[in-house]
């Protein structure tokens, strides 16, 4: 059998991603949660908000694509009203990360047309996924993903790869398969909201991941999946480029804070907010400042709030330069 490609995809500057968090509430307690509400509150954008803030971020002259997130963003009772608005303005696609559970009888208030569903999890089996997602999450999980499949939605399905988990991922394509998943992401773990510090050691070092990562992502586009997973290190003389400098991604919260890198979520350096139902610049230091640095590590955000993630080598020059974590490597597409 041919080995399937590996291609990296290049930041589009022709192409505007909004993930809007439409509240930070879960109904799951995930042990690798990245909402942090200390930051973030405990809201929930109303109606109102959710159109204005929608006509805010649309840009007619790109393509524009919005990611419905929370929390869990299926507990909104208004996010299929958001979902059709959405598509109403123009956003070239919609996709609604979910945990699986579906709230609202989403399923029968939009169609295949309206939205891409993207289902999260982390585990071939219950026994691998409940312990990190909770108890009875696979079968709903599951069962809702083929309930979604059998009514014709576009479906993917997001594994976020830890050391409770990785050594499963190779399982993970045959159960895609089985499910008639359309494409599947591999998320690396964020050392931010409850991985913070990663006292819990879930974080992987480079040879874990380069020795599974892209062999699991093959197999599954060997099965006929498209893979996409973050590129995390740059190969030798590669040029590093931010997101934050080259793309227009945005990462909207509840309180209105809007960051341009997700590393920097657990603190209040967002670049822009939400004021009276405009976007405003920040004057405060904040990561708009970081993006213009270069240095040997790669990713500036990484280095600063990710530190642990770099080793060096005797003469202190970093052994892996960490690429942008929005910069993501497909095979199969």
């Amino acid at each position: 059998m041919k080995t399937p490609e590996v291609k990296t995809l290049a930041f589009r500057p022709e192409e505007r991603n909004i993930f809007f968090h439409l509240l930070t509430g879960c109904n799951l307690a995930c042990r690798h949660c990245y909402i942090n509400r200390e930051q973030h509150g405990t809201e929930m954008v109303s109606r109102e908000t959710m159109i204005t803030w929608l006509k805010l971020f649309y840009e007619p002259a790109k393509e524009s694509n919005v990611i419905f997130l929370g929390g869990e963003p299926t507990m909104h009772p208004d996010l299929a009203f958001g979902i059709k608005k959405a598509r109403e303005l123009g956003y070239a696609s919609v996709t609604v990360d979910t945990n699986g559970y579906l709230f609202h009888h989403l399923l029968e208030r939009i169609s295949p047309d309206d939205a891409v569903l993207s289902f999260s999890l982390d585990g071939p089996d219950a026994e691998v996924n409940d312990p990190i997602r909770g108890a009875g999450v696979f079968a709903t999980c599951t069962a809702n993903l083929q309930k979604a499949v059998g009514l014709g939605f576009k479906t993917s399905l997001i594994y976020t790869v830890s050391r409770l988990n990785l050594d499963h991922l190779p399982r993970m394509p045959e159960l895609l398969a089985d499910l008639g998943v359309n494409r599947f992401f591999i998320q690396v773990i964020g050392l931010r909201g409850k991985s913070a510090g990663d006292e819990a050691g879930l974080q992987l070092t480079p040879a874990e991941w380069l020795e599974t990562v892209p062999a699991a992502a093959a197999k599954a586009a060997g099965l006929g999946i498209p893979t996409i997973y973050p590129k995390v290190f740059l190969d030798k003389g590669e040029k590093f480029e931010c997101a934050g400098r080259v793309a227009e991604n945005f990462f909207i919260f509840p309180n209105g804070r809007v960051y341009r890198c997700p590393l920097g979520e657990d603190h209040p350096i967002h670049s822009l907010e939400i004021k009276d139902d405009r976007l405003i610049k920040r004057t405060e230091l904040n990561e708009d400042r970081f993006f213009e640095l270069q240095i040997p590590e790669g990713c500036v955000m990484n280095r600063l709030l990710q530190a642990g993630n770099i080793p060096y080598g005797p003469d202190s020059a970093p052994l892996h330069r960490i690429s942008c974590c929005l910069l993501k490597q497909a095979v199969g597409l």
